[in-house]
């Protein structure tokens, strides 16, 4: 018999939970984005709360940057079975689904862009714990023309 098998379904379900909950809170931080593949990175501050109720995460948040542009973020998240899925509105406009799981402190997800964002409707999205105090928010996507991975976004929070 493996460990796996071993371990009751309610069991992961529990962990899920108490993982979405640690990842609850008030949060702020900096990072970066590139508007497209080819830019270059725009420094940028956000805050953001994030709430955890059983199998469910909901993260709203604003992030400023060259003294001007203000976007409103958010992501819901549903675990299920094995897998979560949701939404994500991210500072290009237009709720985008989502898809994967988690690994370790990081939820792996693959966003499904409403429209065409850098050559195609897909990128990726992880969602990491970074110790007790520590979230990053990061997002990659592929250069069209070079057809490298980029990392389209960063940001860095910690708990306030």
């Amino acid at each position: 018999m493996t460990l796996l098998a071993a371990i009751p379904a309610g069991s992961a379900r529990a962990d899920e939970g108490a993982f979405l909950k640690s990842l609850g809170g008030s949060w702020a931080g900096a990072g970066t984005v590139r508007i497209r593949t080819n830019m270059s990175p725009i420094n940028i501050s956000c805050n953001f709360s994030s709430e955890a109720n059983g199998l469910a995460l909901s993260m709203e948040g604003v992030c400023r940057g060259m003294l001007l542009i203000s976007r409103s973020i958010d992501a819901q998240l549903r675990y299920s079975g094995s897998t979560y899925s949701g939404s994500y509105l991210g500072p290009r406009g237009g709720r985008a689904g989502l898809n994967g799981s988690r690994r370790g402190d990081a939820i792996n997800l693959t966003i499904r862009w409403a429209k065409e964002v850098n050559g195609d409707r897909s990128a990726d999205l992880i969602l990491r714990k970074v110790g007790a105090n520590g979230m990053r928010l990061t997002t990659l996507d592929v250069d069209p023309a070079s057809g490298r991975r980029i990392v389209t976004s960063e940001i860095n929070l910690k708990r306030k």
